[in-house]
């Protein structure tokens, strides 16, 4: 495999869009500083993503100050949709996100993992639990569910996320550019805007006709980047998410039918952080044995 680092991206608040950089630390629990503030739901309860309150991918988050790790992370400054800003610290900060996103929300800093009762997933939007999957996932009737079993799902079903973070699941998402460029060829007219898939790293990795999705070949690997080293522990099944509007691309179905036709339901992968160390664009990423 010949890949280097071609984005880093941090995400200050939980569905967001999010900072590029240059160089990051990379720490056990993921990029530094990401995912510090997630919204909370005050309809159903329970911290929700871009999956229940889509109007999230809209909005935009940055740090005021650098992150050190500590709790709670510093205040971010967020961009509305109609070009206004707000920060975390305003007194009027839930009232604004809430007419923002037109459901009622409060937005919350990480809190420590001990702290269960912040973790807890919040109602469902149908008593119906396979109507709610296809919903989050945005599958229709006659496609299949992605391949769950993989993922934690007794803690899943409990809370929205690991307790001590706002992320999904696991700390690290790992996308190619080779990925997307092959999502784009089988889409004709949609745009495979990385914005839209969330990864912490970009990876720049050359085409392979014979291998469209290169990332699927690494589960169960590790990966060197910079200092740091990577465990791939699974493939990452897309979601609803990456058919939203986000900033100036449009609401598009297509990709997702699209990943579900030929990528076997998933785009990237997930992975876990077996030492931690700086990570800068242009690093070379290896495949150890």
């Amino acid at each position: 495999m010949t890949a280097s680092v071609g984005e880093i991206w941090r995400y200050p608040a939980k569905s967001m869009l999010g900072q590029q950089l240059s160089r990051v630390s990379i720490t056990p629990e993921g990029v530094l500083g990401d995912r510090g503030w997630a919204v909370r739901d005050e309809v159903r309860g329970g911290i929700r993503g871009a999956k229940k309150i889509s109007q999230l991918m809209r909005l935009s988050a940055r740090y005021l100050t650098e992150p050190t790790g500590q709790l709670p992370p510093p205040h971010i400054e967020i961009d509305l949709p109609d070009g206004s800003t707000v920060l975390s610290s305003a007194e009027d900060v839930n009232a604004r996100l809430s007419a923002a996103l037109n459901h009622e929300v409060t937005l919350w800093p990480l809190q420590p993992a001990d702290n269960l009762e912040h973790y807890r997933r919040g109602a469902p939007d149908s008593d119906d639990a396979l109507a709610e999957l296809r919903n989050m996932f945005g599958r229709t009737e006659d496609e299949p569910l992605p391949d769950l079993s993989g993922l934690p799902l007794e803690m899943l079903a409990e809370f929205e996320s690991p307790p001590g973070t706002y992320y999904d699941v696991y700390p690290l998402h790992l996308l190619t550019t080779a990925s997307l460029r092959s999502l784009e060829r089988l889409t004709p007219g949609s745009r495979a805007d990385v914005r839209r898939f969330r990864p912490s790293l970009l990876l720049s990795a050359d085409d392979d006709p014979d291998n469209p999705f290169p990332e699927e070949a690494w589960v169960g690997r590790k990966l060197a980047a910079g200092s740091a080293i990577f465990e791939v522990v699974g493939a990452c099944p897309r979601c609803v998410m990456i058919t939203h509007e986000v900033s100036d691309l449009p609401t598009d179905r297509a990709l997702l039918r699209t990943v579900i036709q030929h990528a076997h339901q998933n785009l990237g992968v997930y992975g876990t952080v077996v030492t931690p160390g700086e990570v800068a664009v242009g690093d070379e990423v290896r495949l150890l044995d």
